[in-house]
């Protein structure tokens, strides 16, 4: 179970790092890389929304999208919101966590994904209503919704455990 939630909050950190160079993650030194079909800007709202086949790249990770909106403010115009629409993915190696939306929140250190969210590492799968990832605790939390539960499937030993030789 502990090493299921691990890749959970490696495949959530993900989001944090990959598209909204966090401070604190160890990819945030490297540039980071945002591809889009069309970038707006708006200086009085203080948001820039990228659109259309998004593709945020840092380090070895991916941030998927059809529309990232990040927000801006305060002193020196410091990131205070993320937010991804429509077939988020993020993805580093084996791990992948996916969603319809997902937010990430600087101020608070805090990941939420949403829309059928998925974390998958190997064939190790989490699922919920949503996922909520504490990047500053190292810690998720899966909630159910009305209908459905909160579901982990684990494989204990790792990718070659349970096969026959």
């Amino acid at each position: 179970m502990r090493r299921i939630l691990s890749c959970a909050v490696l495949a959530l950190s993900l989001f944090a790092a990959a598209a909204f160079a966090a401070p604190g993650t160890g990819s945030s030194k490297e540039p980071l890389k945002v591809k889009s079909d069309t970038l707006t800007t708006d200086n009085e709202k203080k948001t820039a929304t990228f659109e259309g086949k998004v593709v945020a790249r840092q380090g070895d990770m991916t941030l998927y999208a059809d529309r990232l909106v990040v927000s801006y403010g305060g002193p020196g115009n410091e990131v205070t919101q993320v937010e991804a629409f429509g077939n988020v993915r993020i993805v580093q190696q084996e791990r992948q966590a996916t969603g319809a939306h997902g937010v990430y929140e600087p101020k608070t250190a805090r990941i939420t994904l949403d829309g059928n969210p998925r974390v998958v590492s190997g064939d190790d799968v989490v699922t919920g209503k949503v996922i909520v990832y504490y990047v500053n605790e190292q810690k998720s939390v899966v909630t159910s919704g009305p209908k459905e539960r909160v579901e982990a499937v684990i494989h204990p030993g790792g990718k070659d455990a349970g096969q026959k030789r």
